[in-house]
């Protein structure tokens, strides 16, 4: 492969004779994941909030970091639903309109009913799988213990990550997984409006019912925990008192 100038880009490693030749190791991007994670953090937790505009170099600054990686995290961020970028709006992070957590429920419901039924014919509601939820679960209560939003949430979209990993669908857990992070800032701010005791018995539902195998219980659970339990939090209400509150806290000019 060449470059504009026509000079050989090298992308295999170059490796002694008689050797197979392999692709270059890649470094991860871990400024850009950090980035990512802080902005995820920072919205589950309701230090930014849906609506708000996002400006590159104040965000570098805050963070401590170049523009670089700002803007690479913001491009992975937009292709995932988390903030979007309008002409003569900038980046905002996505707003969480009645519509919007309409259209995320129904995605959400489908794939996890299918999940569940999947992983349920499959036998994989065993005792390894339960035992993997279970200590999920575990961590949920940890960090609700601690009053940990973000660790809280993150652990939320463990539980249902793995939940639908035991599909053993790969393009389902792909497609479950450009809603991660948008759902972990959901989860979080879900968790400033409702006792998040009260969040962790719903998993152990789930648990309880996908134990048992019974397909039909299961979509029902899911629907439940899902469609009926997220209308119950007034997600409006909660972003409203957040902003209200940072705009007192926030000094006078």
């Amino acid at each position: 492969m060449a470059n504009a100038n026509g000079k050989s880009l090298h992308l295999v490693e170059q490796t002694p004779a008689g050797v197979p030749p392999a692709f270059l190791k890649l470094q991860p991007r871990t400024l850009v994941h950090q980035v990512i994670d802080a902005l995820v953090a920072g919205a589950s937790e309701g230090l930014i909030l849906p609506g708000d505009r996002i400006i590159e170099t104040e965000l570098a600054t805050q963070l401590g970091v170049s523009r670089v990686p700002v803007r690479e995290a913001l491009r992975v961020l937009e292709s995932q639903g988390v903030v979007i970028n309008e002409p003569y709006k900038g980046i905002r992070l996505t707003p969480v309109t009645p519509e919007r957590i309409d259209q995320l429920i129904e995605v959400r419901v489908a794939l996890e009913t299918t999940a569940g039924a999947s992983a349920i014919r499959r036998g994989e509601n065993n005792a390894a799988h339960l035992a993997e939820l279970e200590q999920i679960v575990q961590e949920m209560e940890t960090m609700a213990e601690r009053n940990d939003v973000f660790g809280f949430a993150t652990a939320d979209t463990s539980f249902h990550r793995s939940f639908c990993s035991f599909a053993g669908n790969a393009v389902l857990s792909d497609m479950w997984e450009m809603l991660a992070r948008q759902m972990t800032i959901i989860f979080g701010l879900s968790a400033l409006g409702k006792p998040m005791a009260d969040i962790v018995d719903e998993h152990r539902t789930l648990m309880q019912v996908f134990a048992s195998g019974d397909i039909d219980d299961m979509a029902h659970a899911i629907s439940d925990h899902i469609d009926v339990e997220i209308h119950k939090v007034d997600l409006e209400n909660i972003i409203a008192r957040r902003r209200s509150e940072s705009a007192v806290a926030e000094p006078l000019s």
